[in-house]
């Protein structure tokens, strides 16, 4: 808002409101943006527990039938 001088009436130019605008536009385009990447990072954690999960359950089966053959070898 204007200061008010002269005696005349304060008023928003035209300038000021094209920047406030810009100014709303690019907060809400970061709040957008900030929300679109901890969705992002969710996924990304879930994905990592099922990438652990699948490396765990390998190993798993592994020992497993490394044990087996030990058991079988061995009278």
């Amino acid at each position: 808002m204007a200061e008010q001088k002269y005696g005349f009436e304060a008023f928003d130019c035209a300038p000021a409101l094209r920047l406030e605008a810009h100014e709303r536009v690019a907060k809400l385009q970061f709040d957008g943006l900030n929300r679109r990447l901890d969705k992002i990072e969710e996924l990304i954690e879930r994905l990592e527990k099922r990438l652990w999960l699948t490396v765990y359950g390998v190993v798993g089966v592994i020992l497993a039938q490394a044990f087996q053959s030990l058991l079988t070898a061995t009278p």
